[in-house]
């Protein structure tokens, strides 16, 4: 076969055999001609092999890449036939290693940031004392047993519910947030750990997850977010109520002080002891004093007696006084009630209605006679115009059909006419036509 046919039938079977593949390896050699195409090497410690990106793949990457970038590729394993060079053409590239990662964080922190899921104003404060203290961590892990010390340490009484989640790997992100729905339902705990031991970043990532932030800030409870070192921080640091830099100092934030609690309550109860017994001596005092000065019931009943005597004469003279005024007010009204009686002055209108009728009808009969003579004159004007008069003097007039006959050019000779007198008209025949 020809060299060409050898590179061709090497193509195809490399094509059909490899299909779509995925390569993680280091950028090298990056060229950008004019075309707008990518070529460039992907090579690791062992080989290398160089790659294809053509224009309408690469203007969808939302990175600059750069040498020596750790990249993954999704492509078709080829071979170009011009120069024999076995190739990969490059569909798809993201970063790789942790730098792919790290952009998402940036990424998904940027969004959530927008949506306003880290604002200051949406942090709920810590209970002072928790009743109930739920821990969504792995049951076996690291975390739970700095918690549990520290709390036995500080506060021994507080209970605490472990609700148990994979922290690490695949299902880690979903069993967390299964594990913040569930705590949330119960109506158990008045404040939530969500957290972890130290780790790297793949290890720590179910806490970068949008749908672990989501349920964080979705939560009726308070969380607090403990998640690896102090130098560590997730999504969910930025999403929860508070931020602990490691699952301890969760721990003693959410516990007070036993002792020192104990301290204060031994301050309290001497200071409550010493103002009582203050308050027993002043009242003691205000019970000697009242003594001296109670009275015997008869004598106020007396005194009492003598009020009430004295407020019913008052009373009586008031409601006498009240009478007489209402009295004197009673019949002033009916007074002005009688002047301004409607029957005084329905005659009032009475009579003024007959002199308002008595002018309209004047004025009608004057306005009719009126009327009258200007339509005895108009009629004596349409007389002396209307062709009527006219005719009734002995005069005619001469049609042919709805056709009024006003010149003699108008007819012809032989053709049939009508004559309309004052009275009745007659039918007539054209005999002969005489024009001056």
């Amino acid at each position: 076969m020809t060299v060409t046919e050898l590179n061709s039938q090497t193509r195809r079977m490399l094509e059909t055999r490899f299909g779509n593949v995925r390569v993680e390896g280091e950028l090298s050699g990056l060229a950008r001609p004019g075309s707008g195409h990518w070529y460039f090497t992907l090579k690791d410690a062992g080989a290398q092999i160089r790659c294809a990106m053509f224009k309408n793949r690469n203007r969808s990457i939302r990175f600059t890449p750069a040498e020596g970038m750790q990249l993954i590729m999704r492509g078709r394993v080829s071979l170009y036939e011009g120069r024999g060079d076995y190739q990969l053409i490059v569909d798809h590239m993201e970063e790789g290693g942790t730098g792919a990662l790290q952009r998402a964080f940036e990424e998904l922190k940027q969004k959530l940031a927008t949506e306003g899921l880290f604002n200051a104003e949406r942090k709920r404060p810590l209970p002072a004392l928790p009743s109930h203290i739920g821990v969504v961590t792995s049951p076996t892990g690291a975390a739970i047993r700095d918690i549990l010390a520290v709390l036995e340490r500080r506060f021994p009484s507080i209970p605490v519910t472990i609700i148990p989640s994979a922290v690490q790997g695949k299902e880690a992100a979903d069993e967390l947030v299964k594990g913040i729905k569930s705590a949330n339902k119960s109506g158990l705990f008045d404040v939530l750990i969500v957290g972890r031991g130290g780790g790297s970043l793949e290890d720590l990532w179910p806490f970068n997850e949008e749908r672990v932030a989501r349920a964080i800030a979705a939560s009726d409870i308070p969380v607090v977010s403990a998640v690896g070192h102090e130098i560590d921080f997730t999504i969910a640091d930025f999403v929860a109520d508070y931020r602990a830099p490691t699952p301890s100092a969760a721990a003693e934030v959410l516990s007070p002080d036993q002792q020192e609690i104990l301290n204060k309550l031994n301050l309290l109860n001497r200071k409550l002891n010493t103002l009582m017994k203050h308050r027993l001596q002043t009242l003691s005092q205000k019970l000697d004093h009242s003594s001296l000065r109670l009275r015997h019931p008869g004598e106020r009943l007396r005194e009492h007696n003598q009020r009430l005597n004295d407020l019913d004469i008052r009373l009586q003279q008031s409601m006498k006084i009240a009478l007489q005024a209402n009295t004197a007010n009673y019949q002033r009204l009916s007074d002005r009630l009688t002047q301004s009686s409607p029957f005084r002055r329905i005659e009032r209108l009475q009579g003024q209605l007959n002199l308002i009728k008595n002018q309209l009808n004047s004025s009608v009969q004057t306005l009719v006679n009126q009327k009258e003579s200007r339509l005895k004159q108009l009629t004596g004007m349409l007389d002396a115009v209307s062709p009527l008069a006219t005719l009734s003097r002995g005069y005619s007039i001469v049609a042919r059909g709805d056709e009024f006959i006003r010149d003699a050019d108008q007819l012809t000779e032989g053709e049939q006419v009508t004559a309309r007198f004052s009275q009745g008209s007659a039918d007539c025949q054209v005999i002969q036509i005489h024009k001056e």
